[in-house]
C-alpha cells in the first residue's frame, strides 16, 4: 500500500510497501516517468520468494516533494531515512530503466545497508568517450535528450505535452506516442501488463512534470559517485532489442562496475527483460546470505 514519509529535510517521500517483515527487502526503482507501485507480476514474484517489495517514488512524482537540482546520488540519503524509519537493516535493491543509475547509487554510497544491487535496462553515464549515449536510441529518446542537454525551456514545453496526452491516454494511444521505442517483443510485453502502464504514467505525473524534468537533467551531468568504489555484487540486465536503453548501456556498465556482472538478452528488449527475467533477478537479490532483514537479527 502507499504510505508517506516525513524526512529529515521536511519534503514527504511516498512509497509502497507490501510483503512479509521478516523476510529479504526489495527495494525497487522506479523508471522514468514513473512511480512507486508495483506491477501484479512484480508483486507476485517477490511474494513467492517470501520477500517484502518497498517501492520509494522518487522526488516530484506522484506526491513525493520535489527536490529541484538533485542528481543520481540523492536517492542514497533519501533510501537510508527510510530504511531507518521502517527499521530495517538490509536489503537488496533493483532499478529499472531510468532507475538503474538509483539503484548502483544506492549500492555505491550504501554499502552498510544494501546486499546486492539489479540493473535492468539501465542506462549509462552521459558524456564518455567510450560510451555514445544516443546511439541505437529511438526518435522520440532523442528529441527529449537533445532538449535535456540544450535548453531546458523546450525539454519542459515538451514534456508538459507529453503529460498533457497521456493523462487522458489509453493503451493504444500511449503505445502510439512510444512506437520509435517499442520494437515488436516490447509492444507485446506492454499489450501483457495492459492498464498497469497508463495508471502508472498516470499517478506518477498526476502533480506535474517536476519529477520527469529532474529525472532528466540527472541523467546528463554526474552521477554524485563513482561506479569504481562499488564494492557489492550487481547483476546488469540488458536486451538486445532495446530502443530507450541500447545494448551499449548495458555493456559500458558492465565494463565499469567492478563488481558488475552483465546477462545480456539478445531478444529481449527495454519492456520484455523485465517482465520475462524477473523471477531470475528476484531469486538472485534474494541469494546473498548476508540478509538480514531487520534490526537486531
Amino acid at each position: 500500500m502507499n504510505q508517506t514519509l516525513v524526512l529529515d529535510d521536511g519534503r514527504i517521500l511516498e512509497y509502497f510497501d507490501s510483503g512479509p517483515t521478516d523476510g529479504a527487502v526489495f527495494i525497487s526503482h522506479h523508471g522514468t516517468p514513473g512511480c512507486g507501485e508495483p506491477n501484479a507480476r512484480e508483486l507476485q514474484t517477490a511474494s513467492q520468494l517470501g520477500a517484502r517489495l518497498i517501492a520509494p517514488s522518487r522526488p516530484g512524482y506522484a506526491d513525493s516533494s520535489r527536490s529541484a537540482g538533485r542528481t543520481i546520488a540523492s536517492i542514497a540519503s533519501d533510501v537510508r531515512e527510510l530504511l531507518d524509519a521502517l527499521g530495517i537493516a538490509k536489503c537488496s535493491t533493483y532499478g529499472v530503466s531510468g532507475g538503474g543509475p538509483h539503484a548502483l547509487a544506492c549500492a555505491a554510497l550504501l554499502p552498510d545497508r544494501v546486499n546486492r544491487a539489479a540493473s535492468i535496462a539501465g542506462v549509462g553515464l552521459w558524456g564518455q568517450d567510450d560510451l555514445d549515449f544516443l546511439a541505437g536510441m529511438g526518435e522520440d529518446n532523442l528529441i527529449e535528450f537533445g532538449a535535456a542537454a540544450t535548453d531546458h525551456a523546450e525539454l519542459l514545453v515538451l514534456l508538459t505535452q507529453q503529460r498533457d496526452a497521456m493523462m487522458t491516454a489509453g493503451l493504444s494511444e500511449v503505445l502510439a506516442s512510444l512506437s520509435t521505442l517499442l520494437p515488436p517483443v516490447d509492444v507485446t510485453a506492454a499489450r501483457e501488463l495492459g492498464n498497469y502502464l497508463v495508471e502508472n504514467f498516470q499517478r506518477a505525473l498526476h502533480n506535474g512534470v517536476d519529477g520527469w524534468f529532474d529525472d532528466d537533467l540527472a541523467f546528463i551531468q554526474p552521477w554524485g559517485f563513482d561506479l569504481q568504489t562499488i564494492a557489492i555484487s550487481v547483476g546488469i540486465w540488458q536486451g538486445g532489442q532495446d530502443l530507450m536503453v541500447p545494448a551499449a548501456h548495458g555493456r559500458w556498465l558492465d565494463k565499469h562496475i567492478p563488481t558488475g556482472e552483465l546477462h545480456f538478452e539478445p531478444t529481449e528488449g527495454h519492456l520484455s527483460v523485465q517482465l520475462h527475467k524477473e523471477p531470475t533477478i528476484f531469486a538472485w537479490l534474494a541469494e546473498s546470505d548476508s540478509i538480514q532483514a531487520h534490526k537486531g537479527e
